[in-house]
């Protein structure tokens, strides 16, 4: 530290003054840790005795608040250790407004209770670069999320890792996480702590990594020894209450079940190749019964499914904080949602035991006359003018310099003169001689620093004698101001384009480059005028301003932010304005020539009204102490009394606090002159302690308790009430202790019960004189109050504001308010104005203030005061963790009530763990002295948060940024599970006692359809050549091809192209069967393969696997076609290559001579066993040799190949295609299609299974037309590469993916005129056919046909496909047949498995877009998946289909015949019990639209709704995946891509980051927020991770299962993990 062995007393006192000014600087977050430092060194530099190190092995361990790299001591922990004589307040304990003994005991007394509970919170896991703020020396070791030393180490080994011999202290048990209890802060708020205090300490010069960089794939060839957790169930029989919940979901790594590899954990920020990966399994059949959300399987090489535990800290916590939820809520849930159809909000009923008002009506209190005085100026100038000229060396004002010396004093003669110097200028110096700028009633800006309140008296009152209109505002200080633009909307609402500033005031005024004032945000064009002396004429002989009785015309306009953060300018007109001079005159007693200190602002509120204006009208000596004296020396306004014996001071709570803490440093001052010493913020109940605390301190020094004179204001109404002083030795008012309960209900009660919760109020005094005050409800019709009941304050009286200025809509609610008794009847014709303060009369006819309207959240019908809530946080010792003065509570609507929301800024030295403390003890505080629960707690960096001119922290600001996702949070707590009770009540699903014929007779009598559609018959074949010649077997595309090479052989079938569109490969008729008797005369002699065995295709998009595939079956081979390994993440594909080599236990690999390499390298060994693979056949130069037969399958049924795809549920599944699908399935794309042999269609899809591989290898071959096939890889490279193609061929019909539509919109959506200007012209495409098996993506759809509008492309070319594993293809939108449609159904009814349509644009609407015309030849029928009856056309269902060319059955090793039956062939329950049905495993609808099909019938539109299998059930209703993506990837600018899952019965939402990381935190409340407000769940978990994390499959489908099983293997390395409590 710079001052070791600098002796602080002994420093000069001004260096001491600087020293204290920089420590406030620090505690007020107003100077970095940095700059303190520098700063501080250099003014110390002078006075340090070097002294020579200590030799190190004396070193001390340094203690923890007094480390080297901890920020300095607070001031007042310095002093005290130092003893010396300079005081300052400590930043951690600045501004006591809230401060109180009694109610930080009770809080301390709460949190004890909270003692008893078990109860840990699961702490947020932070990668360590999402700090923005901490310096790396003061963290604290990681927390429970992070790896130690060992752990790290042992995950950045690449290869061969030794087990560890200790136990890692991460990987303890759940029991030491669970039983965890929040204590005091001593203990830990959650396992976290635990974790740090058993880890070994480590070097903290050495950042600790959060996350290991890399992970090891777990698939792993069984002789590499494994990194095993080293604790096991068994050992720890206390923990199986938790390892049962946890025993579903736990991996172990035994020798050949090894769950496949991650490939998210070695993603690139760029979302890296999309890969296909099986969530450890592979599974024949998606069992519907066993629910996935508990499980995680893995498959062994035979196929076998495995069930293995997973543990990991994610789980543990996820654990923790289900413990957590578990405890019971106080408010029971309300039956809300009642009926499942339609959810009937229910208003909750009230409870019976909540308070009620008792009392008997209120009667209007009335203050005493005002007096009539014989010399009383007819206006305020009239004052100035009088005492201008009689006592013209009378002092006016003494401003004080910044060290609190007297500056100068303007005397009464200097201010009138110059008052009138200004007056004249104004109204003749401005323009030119005929055109002034500014006449008489026009509004003026008046721009003048706190620190020069001389320049404001003269600008004020020459306006007044100007008859000109002053509107004082803040010094804009830059363009980012905290609501600068509200400040441009109050200008603006008052006409004004004129400001009065001063010289020095101007140039310090933001500039543009060429030196003009900057035009800041929302504000008028302003025209500045300078007020110095200088710059003024003097007025001729005979110009006398003109000064008229006091009338109703504006006098100026106060300015005042509401709520909401709108400015609005309260007009006070001459009259009132004189009138509440008299009426403070005779309330406070003032004296001709008294001496008054004011330390408040002098442009507004008491600051002006006694301080400026009343001080005027009693030739008052005003000493006005600024704020920026007060921050550099907070005794310097008790200096002045004591000096000036000023006989009155007006101060706030804040000014009382800071005195008292530097007050040691004065032994000699003497408050006996004080008479009134007006508390400005008495109103505020936490004043109270404030000036117990001041009295007790300064009564030694002549203060009497008597003069304390709180007061209640108001913009609106002025001066509400004031405490007159007191007559010595009389008994002092007294305090009224209320229970805090009752205030929340609105009722006054003493509190006798349960101290914990009470709050002490003083009175503010009797009304003002001349004044008439009635209480009334806050809300609703102005109606009176009962006398034990808590409304707001309304006042009628001349001396108050008048309206707002240039807005009378809002004037006539505020201004002109006329109170009804409890019939609604008006009690009379006077109008009242609303002064804004909550409160009653009390005994005495004294009033009592509990809180403002502004400050009020009302949560489920309970009000509560912001202030109390800061008032409870700040009890729970934040001096640690939190700045006092630096904090905001405001609430937010969010689902129909509002929430409460606490901000507040962190100190830099606080670490995550005193934080993380810090908000869960605020948490149970609140909780229990206030009965409400916090939606959020968020802490942000120190020194952020908007501020108001004078330092407080800017609400509206605030919370506007928390609502826009820009505080910038650096820990954030969400507690909506604790908070949110107006849920709807969880749907029971009725039991079915109504058989399904029933249902179905009664959809009948409601005129419902039975939801079911057909495509065309597919007919007879009328290729009569193609049949002849195939000898009328056509089931089978072996006839096929040899007969177009005898018929055609010259005809080009396929042509391929690479990234620059060139082609790289043709294949005619001939070309294709000659290559394809190559491949199987090779399989017959190299690869000795008896008929009808497996053999794998391994191959790039390209002919050679088309050649493959034919050849397969000339040899009669079953083709299994398998997507080749990644060679960049071999160690991510190769596993699930291998997967399906062994479950479908294929004799033969064919490949290239490059994928052969690949497959037998040292990098392939790293991930598999490569010893094993089965013979592999290299197709590049085979001997050209013809096979001694081709071969003909016996029967149409026999398999013609395999299809293995990984669904989007993570499951591995392979189906049989019989030759009879093939066929049928190329006639029917034939039909819908109408594809020929003289027609050329364009394909970028990846040919590796479903529709995309049929129309890749099967369609040209069975119809004769061209395809011209795109690998969707090369687009990577040449972006433009599909739609030029397009243009080039003019393609009349093209498939793609959704991956190749998303890489062309986000890619090219910005470069359609580049494309313009190469002459791409899409105006040819009649098709474009997104194939996929989802729900049809209308976003992306849309947008790509938006944005590639105007290269021709229609807006009816784009339509997508339907397929599913049972049937490749449902769905396919033809050539001809209506466009597709779109519907907009009803979210909420679509959750109860209905289906209502709804207008375009309604609330809770989802659009969605027909999948494509039913192909010919297939039916569809929607059926209920539990009772297997058919359903109406109003309900959702699951997509049965029957058709010739559905799938076999799942390919199985081993028979699983049941699950054959249930999927592929199934029948009805009832209604048609002789039609055999495939189970799509998707839900959808089926709707009659107005169009008409070929036939002419209408058109009956199936809608793909979503996997049965991905749907979550929450609540008893059923929700889309997709649904909530879409809500929360709109929440935020910077969420690219989001996917959410379900584990044990927590929503867990997991988004990717494409801002920068200190956005992370800012998105955890908006994803909260939309999730609840849009589909009413709270969300348990959310994730945010790097872009590219969330695994996407090659159809560009997104693989949740796979993400929940990184996530709870916690393989994720997530930016931010928080759990919402």
């Amino acid at each position: 530290m710079a001052d070791r062995g600098v002796d602080l007393s002994a420093l000069p006192k001004e260096v001491r003054d600087q020293l204290a000014e920089l420590d406030l600087e620090l505690s007020e977050g107003d100077i970095t840790q940095k700059g303190y430092e520098k700063k501080r060194a250099k003014l110390l530099a002078p006075y340090i005795i070097h002294t020579p190190p200590p030799p190190p092995q004396n070193v001390q361990p340094p203690a923890p608040s007094s480390s080297s790299h901890a920020p300095p001591p607070s001031s007042s922990s310095r002093y005290r250790e130092r003893r010396t004589r300079r005081t300052h307040r400590s930043g951690g304990t600045r501004d006591d407004r809230y401060r109180s003994d009694i109610h930080t005991e009770a809080v301390q007394a709460a949190l004890a209770k909270h003692k008893e509970e078990k109860m840990a919170l699961p702490m947020p896991t932070k990668r360590r670069s999402t700090y923005v703020q901490s310096p790396i020396e003061t963290r604290t070791p990681p927390d429970s999320s992070s790896g130690s030393e060992d752990e790290t180490a042992v995950r950045r080994q690449s290869s061969v890792v030794a087990p560890q011999p200790q136990v890692n202290p991460n990987l303890q048990s759940p029991e030491s996480w669970v039983n965890h209890i929040v204590q005091g802060s001593s203990t830990s708020s959650s396992a976290s702590s635990t974790l740090s205090q058993e880890a070994k300490p480590q070097p903290q010069s050495q950042p600790q990594p959060q996350y290991k960089p890399q992970y090891q794939p777990l698939y792993k060839p069984h002789h590499q020894p494994q990194y095993q957790p080293q604790h096991q169930p068994h050992e720890q029989p206390r923990t199986a209450a938790v390892t049962d919940m946890l025993a579903h979901s736990r991996i172990a790594h035994s020798e050949n079940s090894a769950p496949p590899p991650d490939v998210t954990a070695v993603a690139p920020p760029a979302r890296g190749p999309r890969v296909d990966l099986p969530s450890n399994a592979v599974v024949r059949g998606m069992s519907r019964g066993q629910s996935r959300s508990s499980m995680m399987e893995t498959a062994d090489g035979r196929g076998n499914i495995q069930r293995v535990p997973v543990s990991s800290r994610v789980s543990t916590k996820i654990q923790q904080l289900l413990n957590t939820l578990k405890r019971p809520k106080r408010p029971p849930l309300s039956d809300f949602f009642t009926d499942d159809a339609e959810e009937i909000v229910e208003v909750p009923q009230p409870d019976p035991n909540t308070p009620k008002p008792e009392g008997r009506q209120i009667i209007p209190v009335k203050g005493e006359p005002l007096g009539v005085v014989s010399n009383w100026p007819p206006a305020l100038q009239a004052a100035l003018a009088r005492w201008g000229a009689t006592q013209g060396k009378s002092p006016a004002l003494t401003a004080l310099d910044i060290t609190g010396k007297p500056l100068y004093t303007l005397t009464y003669g200097k201010l009138w003169s110059r008052s009138v110097k200004l007056a004249y200028t104004l109204l003749n110096k401005l323009g030119t001689k005929n055109e002034q700028i500014l006449k008489p009633g026009d509004r003026v800006a008046l721009v003048y620093p706190n620190s020069d309140p001389g320049m404001f008296w003269v600008a004020f009152y020459g306006c007044l004698l100007a008859e000109v209109i002053p509107v004082p505002i803040e010094v804009p200080l830059s363009r980012k101001d905290a609501g600068i633009s509200q400040v441009g909307f109050l200008l603006g609402s008052c006409g004004v384009g004129l400001a009065l500033t001063s010289e020095i005031c101007l140039k310090g005024l933001p500039k543009t480059p060429t030196g003009e004032i900057l035009q800041f945000k929302g504000w008028p064009r302003m025209k500045w005028v300078i007020t110095d002396s200088k710059y003024l004429t003097k007025p001729s002989k005979d110009w006398q301003p003109h000064i008229p009785t006091a009338n109703t015309d504006p006098a100026y306009i106060e300015y005042k932010a509401n709520k909401e953060g709108t400015v609005v300018g309260v007009a006070v007109s001459k009259v009132a304005m004189l009138t509440h001079c008299q009426s403070l005159t005779q309330a406070c007693n003032y004296c001709e020539g008294e001496t008054l200190v004011n330390v408040l602002d002098f442009k507004k509120d008491m600051g002006l009204w006694h301080g400026v204006l009343t001080a005027v009208m009693n030739r008052i000596h005003t000493i006005s102490v600024p704020y920026a004296v007060m921050k550099a020396c907070p005794l310097s306004w008790v200096q002045r009394v004591h000096i000036h014996k000023a006989r009155v001071a007006l101060v706030k709570c804040r000014d009382l606090h800071w005195a008292m803490m530097a007050h040691r440093e004065q032994r000699d001052i003497s408050l006996a002159s004080l008479r009134m010493l007006i508390v400005a913020d008495g109103a505020n109940p936490w004043s109270v302690s404030s000036c117990d605390a001041f009295l007790n301190k300064f009564q030694s020094h002549g203060l009497k308790p008597e003069v304390i004179c709180p007061c209640a204001t108001s913009p609106e109404a002025m001066t509400v009430a004031i405490r007159r002083s007191g007559v010595p030795g009389a008994p002092l008012p007294a305090r009224a202790i209320l229970s805090m309960g009752g205030l929340s209900h609105g009722v006054i009660r003493v509190n006798t019960e349960d101290k914990n919760s009470a709050l002490t109020v003083q009175d503010v005094g009797h009304v003002m004189p001349g004044a008439l005050m009635c209480i009334v409800k806050p809300d609703g019709p102005p109606q009176l109050c009962k006398t034990d009941e808590i409304g707001e304050i309304i006042i009628n009286s001349r001396a108050g504001g008048n309206m707002y200025y240039g807005l009378p809509g809002l004037t006539k609610n505020t201004f002109e308010v006329i109170p009804v008794n409890a019939n609604g009847v008006p009690i009379g014709e006077i109008p009242f104005v609303r002064s804004g303060l909550l409160g009653f009369v009390g005994p005495g006819s004294l009033i009592f203030v509990v809180g403002k309207i502004e400050g009020l959240l009302m949560v489920s019908g309970r009000r509560h005061n912001a202030d109390d809530l800061v008032a409870t946080a700040l009890a729970v010792e934040p001096v640690k963790t939190v700045y006092r003065g630096r904090i905001a509570v405001f609430s937010v609507t969010v689902f129909y009530d509002e929430r409460v929301v606490i901000v507040a800024e962190q100190r830099p030295d606080a670490s995550e763990e005193d934080s993380f403390q810090w908000m869960s003890r605020v948490l149970q505080a609140i909780d229990s002295i206030h009965q409400v629960g916090l939606y959020c707690l968020a802490l942000v960096p120190a020194n952020t948060l908007p501020k108001t001119p004078l330092g407080g922290i800017h609400i509206s600001d605030t919370k506007q940024f928390f609502l826009e996702g820009n505080l910038h949070p650096c820990n954030i707590l969400m507690c909506p599970h604790t908070c949110v009770t107006n849920l709807p009540k969880p749907r029971q699903k009725q039991p079915v006692g109504v058989g399904p014929a029933s249902v179905m007779v009664g959809n009948l009598v409601a005129g419902k359809r039975i939801a079911q559609a057909a495509g065309r018959d597919l007919g007879l074949i009328e290729d009569q050549d193609l049949v002849r010649k195939c000898d009328r077997t056509l089931f089978n595309l072996t006839p096929a091809l040899q007969w177009r090479a005898q018929t055609d052989p010259d005809h080009v079938l396929y042509i391929l192209l690479n990234a620059k569109g060139v082609t790289v490969g043709t294949a005619t008729c001939v070309q294709l069967h000659k290559r394809a008797e190559k491949i199987a005369a090779a399989l017959t002699e190299k690869g000795s393969i008896n008929t009808g065995e497996n053999v794998v295709l391994l191959y790039p998009p390209g002919i050679d696997l088309i050649a493959a595939f034919y050849g397969c079956l000339y040899a009669g081979c079953v083709p299994v076609n398998v997507r080749p390994p990644h060679p960049q993440n071999l160690a991510a594909t190769l596993p699930t290559v291998r997967m399906i080599i062994d479950v479908s236990a294929s004799a033969c690999i064919l490949t290239t001579q490059n994928l052969m390499r690949t497959l037998r390298s040292k990098e392939a060994a790293a991930s598999v066993n490569v010893k094993t693979w089965p013979t592999i056949i290299d197709t590049d130069d085979l001997p050209r040799r013809r096979p001694p037969q081709i071969y003909k399958p016996p029967t149409a049924e026999m398999i013609a190949y395999l299809d293995f795809s990984v669904s989007t549920t993570g499951m591995l599944t392979g189906v049989k295609i019989s030759h009879a699908a093939v066929s049928a399935l190329c006639r029917s794309i034939k039909l819908q299609c109408e594809l020929y042999s003289s027609r050329q269609i364009a394909i970028c899809l990846d040919p590796y299974c479903g529709l995309g591989f049929v129309l890749w290898c099967l369609a040209s071959v069975y119809s004769g037309h061209q395809s011209i096939l795109i690998p969707p890889f090369e687009l990577e490279t040449s972006l433009s590469l599909w739609l030029s193609t397009l243009s080039q061929y003019r393609i009349r019909d093209t498939f793609c993916s959704y991956s190749v539509m998303e890489l062309c919109t986000k890619g090219l959506g910005t470069q359609t005129d580049l494309l313009k200007a190469r002459g791409v012209n899409l105006s040819c495409v009649r098709s474009c056919v997104v194939i996929a098996e989802e729900r049809p993506r209308l976003a992306l759809t849309h947008s790509f046909s938006k944005l590639f509008k105007d290269v021709g492309l229609s807006s009816r070319a784009v339509s997508t496909a339907f397929g599913s594993r049972v049937n490749l293809a449902i769905c396919l939108q033809g050539t001809t047949g209506p466009d597709p449609c779109t519907v907009y159904v009803d979210m909420k009814s679509l959750r109860h498995d209905r289906v209502r349509l709804v207008e375009r644009g309604a609330p809770q609407s989802l659009p969605l877009m027909e999948s494509g015309k039913i192909l010919p030849g297939v039916r569809v029928i929607i059926v209920n998946p539990e009772t297997r009856g058919p359903l109406g056309d109003s309900h959702l269902g699951e997509i049965w289909v029957n058709s010739p060319h559905s799938a076999s059955g799942y390919y199985t090793i081993y028979g699983e015949e049941s699950l054959q039956a249930d999927h592929f062939n199934t029948k009805l329950s009832f209604g048609d019990p002789h039609t055999l049905w495939a189970r799509t495993g998707y839900l959808g609808f089926v709707k009659r639209t107005e169009l008409l099909d070929a036939s002419g019938d209408r058109h009956d539109a199936l809608f793909v709704v979503g996997s049965l299998d991905e749907t979550l059930e929450l609540r008893g209703l059923r929700y889309h995946p997709i649904d909530i993506e879409t809500s929360v990837s709109r929440a935020h600018r910077s969420i690219a891509e989001s996917a959410v899952f379900t584990w044990t019965n927590l929503l867990v939402v997991v988004s990717e980051l494409c801002g920068s990381e200190q956005d992370a935190l800012d998105l955890v409340p908006l994803i909260t927020n939309v999730v609840l407000e849009e589909h009413h769940l709270i969300v348990g978990v959310v994730v945010i991770v790097d872009p590219g994390v969330i695994p996407i499959n090659s159809r560009g489908e997104k693989q949740r299962m796979h993400l929940r099983d990184s996530f709870l293997a916690d393989q994720l390395d997530p930016i931010y993990v928080a759990y919402n409590m």
